[in-house]
């Protein structure tokens, strides 16, 4: 990744002075000779082009690349040890959808939100490419970002999901042996369940990083690339609605202790069909908690 990142960081630069020498309104050469000229690939040239129309250095109409200004101090990327770190970006960047300020369908600033987040746009640019996968966000046609949001469909969509990915993996943890590191991880949750459990009643917001530990531990046992790529988003998601909606907030995260516990022991009793039902509830139970966090923010009518 950093040898990339160089590749591109040199790039940039040395694409923003040919448009800085290069009169405005005039349209740049095509991808293969800016390739050629720069010794650069036509991917990388791509990349950086693309990164020049989202903070409107030039407008891009099918293969036309036109000039729309002169380049500034602030069109230069930062030193890569000023990025913001990959994670802290995620997690500022889900909250930030999360906090339902910007409603579905808004068009994405890559240029501001770049700045709002402390990366150069390019960093930024990558980011929303992963994030399309998930639904959240949509490249426009024309170019550019559309915050496709968090949403009552995509919330219903979204617990349905996670139910097929956990149910299964309770099925292949609840055949693996006595020996296998995760029935230790189980002992050790367990453990601060119960503790956390006898002190609900002041501690109850620590609830939150624990269903995430949990969740994360049944998940982890299912070596699947794709399962991993949306179980952050699962986790995420499923971590913040419990910030969302104070109601009732101590009662509810003491019930989901109790469901995990049961569902604890109904793995290590070694009876499937036990373990799924068990899961099963306690997923049913989150998903109408997640809908009654929306409920409470607007986004759907109560019942």
């Amino acid at each position: 990744m950093a040898r990339t990142d160089d590749r591109f960081r040199l790039a940039y630069q040395d694409l923003l002075t040919v448009i800085a020498k290069a009169e405005i309104g005039s349209d740049l050469p095509p991808e293969l000779t800016l390739a050629e000229q720069l010794n650069i690939s036509r991917t990388t040239v791509r990349a950086v082009l693309t990164a020049f129309a989202d903070i409107g250095l030039i407008a891009w109409e099918g293969r036309k690349k036109t000039i729309l200004r002169a380049p500034s101090g602030q069109d230069k990327l930062a030193m890569r040890d000023e990025y913001l770190p990959r994670d802290e970006l995620e997690r500022r960047f889900l909250q930030w959808v999360l906090r339902f300020d910007v409603p579905a369908g808004t068009p994405l600033n890559v240029a501001k939100l770049a700045k709002e987040f402390s990366v150069p746009p390019h960093v930024l640019q990558e980011f929303l490419s992963g994030l399309s996968q998930f639904g959240l966000v949509a490249r426009r046609p024309r170019g550019g970002w559309l915050l496709l949001g968090f949403t009552a469909e995509y919330a219903i969509e979204l617990s349905e999901f996670r139910a097929v990915l956990e149910l299964n993996a309770v099925r292949v943890l609840v055949a693996l042996p006595p020996g296998h590191p995760i029935w230790a991880q189980l002992t050790a949750l367990e453990a601060q369940h119960i503790d956390l459990a006898a002190r609900i009643d002041r501690d109850f917001h620590a609830f939150s990083p624990l269903d995430e530990a949990f969740h994360s531990a049944i998940t982890s046992v299912v070596q699947n690339r794709f399962v991993k790529q949306f179980q952050k988003v699962i986790t995420l998601i499923f971590h913040y609605h419990y910030q969302w909606d104070k109601r009732m907030e101590r009662d509810r995260n003491a019930a989901a202790i109790g469901e995990h516990l049961a569902i604890i022991h109904a793995l290590r009793s070694g009876d499937e069909a036990a373990a799924v039902q068990a899961a099963a509830a306690h997923l049913r139970t989150s998903k109408e908690t997640l809908l009654a966090s929306l409920r409470g923010n607007a986004l759907i009518a109560p019942e």
